[in-house]
């Protein structure tokens, strides 16, 4: 609850959102790792108490200038007690935290503090102030870890990017309830990394394949030598990596084929991440038949001398866009050599490759600006130039 208090009251946010160690409990504003000077001009840590004002469960103005504090007497830094802040005792308890200390400092002229965010950083800039001219740069902004307390969000802990760039509302956009990714080799990985800090409830992985030690080397991230002797699966080995920031990655150690495509039907999106052949063709016409929207990346990049170059592709189709698949997305393993099924992949081009595509997924459904609304993009790697083709 503590969390969901803090989201829904804009100063406490904003506390949050700047890294002050912010909490709450037994309707107290519990603010952590305030740095203050003792009569010993020593520097250390203290924790600011108030009472909060609510209204259904939203803070309202503070009723007072008061406040509690847990530590020792705040000192100037010469070591005389803080001017102003008129400390009396206290027993004051919030959680795990008993005050000691009484604090009544009303802000001039109007002796009443705005906000919470007023009356705290004007309390945290009293006690902080001496301590940052015996330790330059100390500050109270210590960004802590915050545990998800919310049952309802993806994460394990608070996504505190999205909140502090004020864009919450847009990434509600992408609150899909099932995604799949079809193949972790490279590229896959990638979009697994860009997902996982989305807030799709279930991401789904398939792929058969065993991650070993060429994998590591155009993977996200940087494995060790224990989870390369583990040899698990590629689903498994980044299920156990991501699930650590997300609650919905879903593992399946298998390959897709038509034996078992019609897993797929349950998915809001699909991403394509797999070679050419028999296996893509079931899975494409089943989207296609289930009206599914998908995006297939490829990668054809070759060795030209000393040289390696070569092009980037991300095809989309929707149930009311996808008359451009035949001429722009390769489904055959044999018959006329195809550019965008060889096995020469770098990691930086995976990760492009990732991105192109998961930013195209964004866009189908609304977080980014869209105005080309292409469905075949490349990216011609020599050039560094993108084409962007069949729209809508």
């Amino acid at each position: 609850m503590s969390q969901q208090l803090i989201a829904r009251s804009p100063e406490l946010k904003r506390l949050r959102d700047e890294g002050y160690n912010v909490g709450v409990a037994d309707g107290y504003l519990i603010v952590r790792d305030i740095p203050y000077v003792t009569s010993q001009r020593v520097v250390k840590r203290g924790v600011l108490i108030m009472p909060l004002t609510l209204t259904n469960d939203v803070v309202q103005q503070p009723a007072d200038h008061q406040a509690q504090f847990a530590g020792e007497t705040p000192c100037r830094a010469d070591g005389a007690p803080v001017n102003g802040l008129a400390p009396s005792p206290s027993q004051a308890k919030a959680g795990d935290v008993t005050a000691n200390l009484n604090f009544s400092a009303a802000p001039l002229p109007a002796r009443k503090y705005k906000d919470y965010y007023h009356k705290v950083t004007s309390y945290v800039r009293r006690l902080a102030d001496p301590a940052s001219e015996i330790e330059k740069g100390i500050t109270a902004c210590t960004h802590p870890y915050l545990a998800e307390d919310d049952p309802d969000s993806v994460f394990e802990y608070v996504d505190t990017a999205t909140s502090r760039a004020e864009i919450v509302a847009v990434s509600r956009k992408l609150q899909l309830s099932a995604i799949a990714i079809l193949g972790l080799g490279g590229t896959g990985g990638y979009i697994l990394d860009l997902l996982a800090k989305t807030p799709v409830r279930k991401i789904h992985l398939f792929d058969g394949d065993v991650f070993d030690q060429h994998n590591a080397f155009r993977a996200p991230g940087a494995a060790s030598g224990e989870d390369l002797a583990a040899k698990l699966f590629k689903v498994e080995y980044f299920k156990r990596i991501y699930s650590r920031m997300h609650k919905g990655i879903v593992a399946h150690p298998e390959y897709m084929s038509s034996e078992n495509v019609a897993q797929l039907d349950a998915m809001n999106f699909v991403f394509i991440a797999m070679e050419a052949g028999v296996a893509k063709k079931a899975v494409v016409e089943r989207l296609l038949e289930r009206g599914i929207p998908f995006i297939d990346v490829g990668m054809g990049v070759y060795l030209a001398g000393d040289e390696i170059g070569g092009t980037l592709r991300v095809t989309t189709a929707t149930s009311s866009k996808h008359d451009h698949l035949a001429a722009r997305m390769p489904l055959s393993d044999g018959g006329i050599k195809n550019e965008y099924d060889k096995n020469i992949q770098v990691a930086d081009l995976n990760l492009i490759n990732a991105g192109l595509a998961v930013l195209r997924w964004k866009k189908l459904f609304g977080f980014y600006a869209d105005q080309g609304g292409e469905f075949y993009s490349t990216f011609a790697i020599g050039r560094n130039e993108t084409n962007n083709e069949d729209p809508e």
